[in-house]
């Protein structure tokens, strides 16, 4: 997580970082997770030391971000609010799931409540159907707890810990 400890964290909070953690652990080729409010700010998101482990494999590829939390709060905060636009426009109803399939990766949007969406960066040889439905495991659990008192609670501990490690 990138929060180094739920210490002091609501039930709430802690079970989201604990579903969280889950989901990267128990899906092979995810490498880089986060949930984003409506606003496009990062709630939460997958451990940065396995992101920074997915990037070193991957150096002698490419340039430029590689699954930053930061970088992907903000590709999901963007590609949610096209997707949204694009049904808008087309009188389709709201967006459910939203997915890119790239030469060298993937990427998953998923809408979780209010606004929030789920934002999973995924390897080349990542099982997309696998991916989805934990995704889709993820928002059943986490969208009825993902209130706006837990969303200010988690960017709170995310300023914290962003605080903290500035130190």
């Amino acid at each position: 997580m990138t929060a180094p400890s739920t210490f002091g964290l609501s039930s709430e909070a802690r079970n989201l970082h604990w579903l969280l953690s889950n989901l990267v652990e128990e899906v092979s080729g995810i490498q880089s997770v986060a949930v984003v409010s409506s606003d496009g700010l990062l709630l939460l998101s997958s451990d940065p030391d396995r992101n920074e482990q997915a990037r070193e494999a991957l150096d002698t590829k490419r340039t430029g971000p590689r699954g930053s939390a930061a970088d992907l709060a903000t590709i999901v905060s963007g590609i949610g609010s096209l997707t949204i636009g694009a049904a808008k426009l087309m009188d389709s109803g709201p967006v459910k799931h939203t997915m890119v399939a790239m030469e060298e990766g993937s990427l998953f949007v998923m809408s979780i409540s209010d606004g929030s969406l789920l934002g999973v960066h995924g390897s080349a040889d990542c099982d997309m159907s696998v991916v989805s439905y934990h995704m889709a495991l993820f928002v059943g659990r986490a969208g009825h707890v993902l209130t706006p008192e837990l969303r200010s609670e988690l960017r709170k501990s995310l300023e914290d810990a962003s605080a903290e490690s500035a130190r």
